[in-house]
This record gives C-alpha cells, sequence and structure tokens, in this order.
C-alpha cells in the first residue's frame, strides 16, 4: 500500500492519500492557546473553523475565525510552549514529597477497582501495597498478573473496527484489505490470550501498532507485535518516556524501562496521518494532560476517537505528574476534543466503557468542578491533609468513585498538578 513512509512531515500512501502538515506560528507567551483547524470528509461543515481553547478557561470558551491560516492542507493541533512553564510556576502551597507520602499513607484500602479491575487487585491498590509492605516492582508484577486474568471482551464499532476491553487501557483494532491496525496492546500477562482475539478477527496480519501514551498497561505488548513484524508509531514522548524507569505517585508503582524491541521506532510530534485498510486515520498530539505523550486517535472515516487516559469514562481519571500530566492539561484535551467531534461520534476511553459527546463532556465538567473546590482549598492555605480530610469530593465519589482511584486519592491528583 505504502511507496514511503516519511515519519512527522509527509506520509505519502496512495496518490489520493498524500497529506501535507504546516503549523500555526507560536502564540504569543501570554496566551495558553489550543489552535485547531478541523478538515474531515465526515465534518465538511467545520472545514476551515478555528477553534480556541484557553488551557485554563472553563469550558466554551471557542472563537471561530478564518484568520491567520497557512495552509488549504490540515492543520493539526499546536500549544504554546510556555504553557507548561505557566501552569508548573505556581509555587504557592506546592506539597513536599513528605505531604505526598504521608498523605498516600492516609488511603489505605481506599481504592475501589471494580470497574478498571478485579476485584483481587485491591490487594495491591497504593494503601494495601503500603500496609503490606510491597515494593513498587513487586505491586507491579501483581497488578500484570491480575490484569491477565481478565477477561477479554469484543465490542463491534463497525465492519472493520473493533473495540477490544480488559486487561489494561482499551484496544481498538481496524481490521481491513491492507491488514490490521491496533491501537494500544494491552499488559504483558494477557498476551497469549490478546493475540488470539485479535487472530480472531481474521487472517490478516498486524501491521502496525498505535501507542496512545507510554503507560505499561498501554505498551506491554509492543515488542511482541513488533517481534511478529509490526511498526510502532507514537508520540516521540512515548519512546522517550519507554526509554526511562518511573515511578507512578499515589499508584505505588515503579516501571523499568520498556525493553528496546518495545519502543515506537516510528514518532512524530504534532500530526501523523494515514490511510490504511479503508480508514483516513489522523493521530494528533494532545498537550500534557494525563502525561506529555497523548494523542487521539480519529478514524474519520467511520468517526471514532481513540481518546486513552485523556478520557476515564464514567471514574476518576489519574493523572501522572512526573510525566507532565495535570489536571489543568486534562481539561483543555477534553475541551479540544469536544470541539473536534459531534454527536455522533464514538468515543474510545482509555479506561471504562464506550462513550460518545455526552459522556465527556460530562467527565470535562467533573474535572473542572474538582479543580475548583481544590484551588480554593490549596490558595486559602490548606495543606494537602487539610484538603483530603476536607472531603471536597463527597458528593461526586458515589457516582465516580468506583473505578481506580478514591475520592481523596483523586483530591491528592488535583492538588498536587494544580
Amino acid at each position: 500500500v505504502f511507496s514511503k513512509l516519511l515519519f512527522g512531515r509527509v506520509l505519502k500512501a496512495r496518490k489520493s492519500d498524500i497529506v501535507f502538515e504546516q503549523e500555526y506560528p507560536q502564540s504569543p507567551p501570554c496566551k495558553q492557546t489550543v489552535f485547531r483547524r478541523l478538515q474531515s470528509t465526515n465534518h465538511a461543515r467545520k472545514i476551515g473553523r478555528l477553534a480556541i481553547v484557553t488551557a485554563d478557561d472553563e469550558p466554551g470558551n471557542e472563537i471561530s475565525s478564518q484568520n491567520n491560516l497557512k495552509s488549504e492542507r490540515t492543520i493539526r493541533s499546536r500549544v504554546d510552549s510556555n504553557r507548561s512553564l505557566t501552569r508548573n510556576g505556581r509555587q504557592q502551597n506546592l506539597p513536599t514529597r513528605r505531604d505526598v507520602l504521608r498523605a498516600a499513607g492516609a488511603f489505605a484500602g481506599g481504592a475501589a477497582m471494580s470497574q478498571l479491575f478485579p476485584a483481587t487487585l485491591a490487594a495491591v491498590s497504593p494503601g494495601n501495597a503500603r500496609q503490606s509492605g510491597a515494593a513498587p516492582a513487586s505491586a507491579l508484577s501483581a497488578a500484570r498478573a491480575e490484569f491477565g486474568q481478565v477477561p477479554i471482551k469484543t465490542v463491534t464499532l463497525t465492519d472493520k473496527l473493533t473495540l477490544l476491553t480488559g486487561p489494561g487501557g482499551n484496544v481498538v483494532v481496524l481490521n481491513g484489505a491492507d491488514g490490521k491496525l491496533l491501537v494500544d496492546t494491552f499488559t504483558q500477562d494477557a498476551w497469549e490470550r490478546t493475540k488470539k482475539a485479535v487472530d480472531g478477527l481474521g487472517a490478516a496480519p498486524v501491521q502496525f501498532v498505535v501507542d496512545t501514551h507510554w503507560h505499561w498497561d498501554h505498551t506491554d505488548n509492543n515488542a511482541h507485535f513488533h517481534d511478529a513484524g509490526a511498526k510502532l508509531i507514537a508520540h516521540e514522548n512515548t519512546r522517550k518516556r519507554m526509554m526511562q524507569p518511573h515511578d507512578l505517585e499515589v499508584l505505588n508503582l515503579h516501571i523499568d524501562a520498556s525493553p528496546a524491541d518495545a519502543w515506537p521506532e516510528h514518532t512524530f510530534r504534532e500530526s501523523y496521518q494515514m490511510g490504511f485498510s479503508g480508514e483516513h486515520v489522523a493521530l494528533g498530539y494532545i498537550a500534557p494532560a494525563h502525561t506529555d505523550s497523548d494523542i487521539f486517535v480519529h478514524f474519520e472515516t467511520s468517526n471514532v476517537l481513540h481518546l486513552g487516559d485523556v478520557f476515564f469514562n464514567g471514574i476518576y481519571c489519574y493523572i501522572d505528574r512526573g510525566t507532565g500530566g495535570s489536571i489543568g492539561g486534562m481539561i483543555a484535551g477534553a475541551s479540544k476534543m469536544l470541539a473536534m467531534i459531534d454527536n455522533s461520534t464514538m468515543i474510545v476511553p482509555g479506561h471504562g466503557p464506550l462513550g460518545n459527546k455526552s459522556d465527556l463532556r460530562k467527565f470535562r465538567d467533573m474535572l473542572v468542578t474538582a479543580r475548583s473546590r481544590v484551588r480554593k482549598l490549596k490558595t486559602s492555605g490548606k495543606t494537602l491533609q487539610e484538603s483530603v480530610a476536607a472531603r471536597p469530593f463527597a458528593d461526586l465519589d458515589p457516582v465516580w468513585g468506583k473505578g481506580l482511584l478514591s475520592g481523596d486519592q483523586f483530591v491528592q491528583l488535583v492538588y498536587t498538578t494544580l
């Protein structure tokens, strides 16, 4: 299908599929702005529309304009590089490492994992891992083992797209005449069942794997697919993060660097597009939100959007402060996606059931409410422990606290990433 792959700027496939990318100039440092020009055969009414979403604004700030467009071709997202510096520059009431660890210790037994994990995974929740004395590395091994037992369920999205849920972040499989393309790969202890599920969708080989971000529960089987001949595609920060060891706060997990054959070999910075198996697949960078490696994967022909962990459907989300995540970034990312989709878009979250625009809006609004409440406590001088004790999410917990994180843990994540 492909005559040549030129990753980062131009993908040359079928003549009709050639896509050129250009970028907006940097916005002024004082503006924390997301620019996007929409172009899709499924969304012709939106072509030429310039959405502007300020990262720290409340929902609904969107401006239509025809100004400053530099190309008749697709222009994808860019975020002012000063955004993260501005966010990280807020030093007031910044908790010390001791504050974080002391507060996290108070969360023992508080994680409910019924939505994302089997009940037995409670044994390796942050609190229980600390109580039992489990080291972060052994906690990860236990989590992988438990994930390996979670059943894989299949949801048919279209005649070519299938959603697989179960042992890790949600997986989407595109299966067509050119072969298969996977978005994310589940966890390593579920490899044999993952391979069986993917093979069961058709005899065509897996040609491409796309990682939505670097986390282990989305990339664990990269090496297996790569060894079988698949090309690995991701944002450049995913490759960088997979080459490094990490410690995940609150979850108390230590992640070793991934093996070299699991690293994405083809990376991009802003956007990347391809025609494959009858789909126009658009990948776009989401400025640091869950991590600094997040992307969306839009199957534009079918109007299916995979958001990775920028969207947890119906449950509190994890935010990885150690690799650039923040509550403000999560809100900006969700707002950006809401401006891009329509009411018929099927949205695959990183965790949780298949969603739609209404579900994503509810998630974004929950994040806005959570940020507002914790920011009020923090700016009033409350410490991390005092903010947790205030239980600002007591009314949200019955709806959103049924997954990986308890309300107390989510307070900690919001507080430490403001």
